[in-house]
């Protein structure tokens, strides 16, 4: 019986493809389309990138030797094929579940993923470092990078053009030019790159030089070959003229990435060159499924989905963090007009598009750009402006000295809204939220909060928008908001917390315990608080809402009565939480009483649904209901 795969089911590392065909080659290539369609039909993850990069990522599989040659991917959610064309196919239905491939390159996972990728704008720098520690060593393999999905707009990554243009390394750039990143891209750089792609002369010329090529005797064929790209350069010079030239690069596109005889002559023929060389390939987002193409943004990333129906269903439920941000920056936008919103590449992300569509005159997409976004907002708040900065935890992190600097220094009220803080789940430690609190709270000037709902949240982006005394931070889970705690609630106000008292009944004198948790883990503590009162014993919760400055008043009274404290946060512990609670009840003399830190642990979460690596790190309610019987010496064990 003949396998699923015939021969994508053969390859177990990338130099098996220098056996096939150029018919077998594109069969290939069909295959590791299907297979890509039906897994992540079922698993969910990123789609429509995918799609895009089969023929290119085929072509210069079979061209090039891998190993000992080497593909640096950029932001790595383009790179399932790689991971289909090194020998995981027998694994690929394990995709983004818990202990199964993960959704990005890891180094830890494959020897051919040499280089981790989940943030996007790395891939050239680090290709170049590879290209120069080969020329120090004195080794003779080819270096690829492979940049798409917008991250070509980041700034890290024309750092690195500038640098390789002066170093004239041997190296490889191949820009996967779909158009688009998550969002359609934005600026000025995607104008230059339409107009390049708008020449059709350029690719006649090409095909003309191949026919004359073709026609020419051996060994003349075999010179010509490798001039080939060249030709268009001299035939045309006005209209190849590109800034990657300028800065001493070697041009070749823009070509058609999902022609594999071409692709497979350009990169035989560029693997050879010597200096930098840039290849630009226009591909199609979502290639192959039409719905995917048609609407690469929805596509981008999945759930599982009906492949013959094309129905993506999300389950209804409660409203989600970003919907509720998003729904609060318009009416924040609406009721004052000095109100913007930027994002950076996520408007759909971080719940904006609505925003952009009813105010496009206030909203700002810089593209994938952290840093930029965080300086524009810095200087639209010194211009008189109100910016809502959103962007991701993790990627706020790119933006880090932008915003000690440039905001933090100058105490300028940007307000920074921080989506998938914590465990995101799937994607994994490139996506944790993990950090945001510890590299935030020791920023003078900066307030810090954090809502315990969407409600809450809602109300903290109005206070934040009022808020003009300096920079503000929220971070908030990916996710829906939890209904299970008490509605009844004081306004916002500047460093002040709420008090939500215990979840169930204990006797009088029962021991008590004070619970202090901050944002997703208030409604896993209150849960924790029930569990504890089956055991008689008393957990007072409290919902710190403000980080920085902290509530500390409250809590030492608080902690004075109880005589013992736990604080959880989805948090890494280092520069916490859970740290500055313990300083500011020593600060009041109470450093005596028994204190437990619950928060993440000192090392990187892998992947996994959101539940589950939760548990796995104790930040679930039975963990913390037993360390906090443990701490008020209670043997009982809370059962999971």
């Amino acid at each position: 019986m003949e396998p699923a795969f015939k021969y994508l089911s053969q390859i177990v590392q990338p130099t098996d493809l220098h056996k096939l065909s150029v018919k077998e080659l594109q069969e290939l290539a069909t295959e590791v389309r299907r297979a890509i369609l039906e897994n992540v039909s079922r698993t969910g993850g990123h789609f429509s990138s995918n799609l895009g990069t089969v023929e290119l990522t085929v072509a210069l599989y079979a061209t090039y030797s891998i190993p000992p040659d080497k593909v640096v991917w950029d932001t790595g959610h383009q790179a399932y094929p790689h991971k289909l064309l090194t020998g995981r196919l027998d694994r690929f239905s394990t995709l983004r579940k818990h202990k199964g491939l993960s959704g990005f390159l890891k180094r830890d996972e494959h020897a051919l993923d040499v280089f981790g990728a989940g943030h996007a704008g790395t891939a050239i720098s680090a290709a170049l470092g590879f290209a120069v520690a080969r020329d120090t060593l004195g080794t003779k393999e080819r270096i690829v990078a492979i940049t798409g999905d917008a991250s070509i707009a980041s700034g890290m990554s024309w750092e690195a053009l500038n640098h390789g243009g002066e170093m004239q390394s041997d190296i490889a750039v191949v820009l996967n030019d779909n158009r688009m990143s998550i969002a359609p891209n934005v600026g000025a750089l995607k104008n230059y790159l339409a107009r390049l792609r708008s020449r059709p002369f350029l690719q006649s010329v090409a095909h003309s030089a191949k026919g004359v090529i073709e026609k020419m005797p051996d060994p003349v064929v075999r010179v010509a070959a490798g001039l080939r790209h060249g030709i268009t350069h001299y035939l045309a010079p006005s209209q190849t003229g590109t800034i990657f030239e300028e800065m001493g690069w070697e041009y070749i596109g823009p070509v058609d990435g999902h022609d594999l005889p071409t692709l497979l002559d350009i990169f035989s023929n560029v693997k050879v060159l010597s200096g930098p060389v840039f290849v630009h390939a226009i591909t199609v987002k979502g290639k192959g499924y039409d719905v995917a193409e048609e609407d690469a943004t929805k596509w981008h990333g999945v759930i599982p989905f009906d492949l013959a129906s094309n129905e993506m269903t999300k389950a209804a439920g409660p409203v989600s963090y970003t919907q509720a941000f998003g729904e609060a920056a318009q009416e924040c936008a609406e009721a004052d007009p000095t109100v913007v919103a930027i994002t950076a590449a996520m408007p759909d992300g971080t719940g904006l598009v609505k925003f952009a569509k009813d105010l496009p005159d206030r909203f700002y997409d810089v593209g994938i750009a952290e840093q930029h976004a965080v300086t524009f907002a810095a200087g639209l708040a010194a211009g008189g402006i109100r910016p809502l900065c959103a962007i991701y935890s993790t990627f706020l992190q790119r933006g880090f000295d932008q915003v000690l600097h440039d905001v933090c220094i100058q105490k300028l009220p940007v307000r920074f809204f921080m989506d998938r803080a914590g465990l995101v789940g799937d994607d994994g430690p490139t996506h944790h939220g993990a950090f945001d609190i510890s590299y935030l709270s020791f920023m003078p000037n900066m307030v810090l909060l954090a809502p315990r709902d969407t409600t809450e949240l809602r109300e903290m982006t109005h206070w934040m928008a009022a808020y003009d005394d300096g920079p503000t931070a929220v971070r908030y889970p990916r996710g829906a908001g939890d209904a299970r705690l008490p509605e009844a609630r004081p306004a916002i106000s500047l460093g002040r917390a709420e008090v939500l008292g215990n979840n169930g009944e204990t006797f009088e004198n029962a021991p008590e315990i004070l619970l202090c948790a901050v944002g997703s883990m208030v409604s896993t503590a209150w849960e924790a608080s029930g569990e504890m009162a089956k055991q008689g014993v008393r957990g007072t919760v409290v919902n710190a809402r403000f980080v920085k400055p902290l509530d500390a008043a409250t809590i030492c009274d608080l902690a004075k009565r109880a005589g013992r404290v736990v604080t959880i946060e989805e948090n890494v512990q280092r520069g916490g939480f859970g740290e500055a609670v313990r300083d500011a009840l020593a600060a009041q003399g109470l450093g005596h009483l028994p204190i437990e830190i619950i928060a993440l642990p000192d090392k990187f979460v892998e992947h996994g649904a959101q539940p589950l690596i939760r548990a796995e790190v104790g930040l679930d309610a039975p963990s913390i209901a037993a360390a906090a019987l443990r701490l008020a010496g209670h043997s009982e064990a809370v059962k999971g």
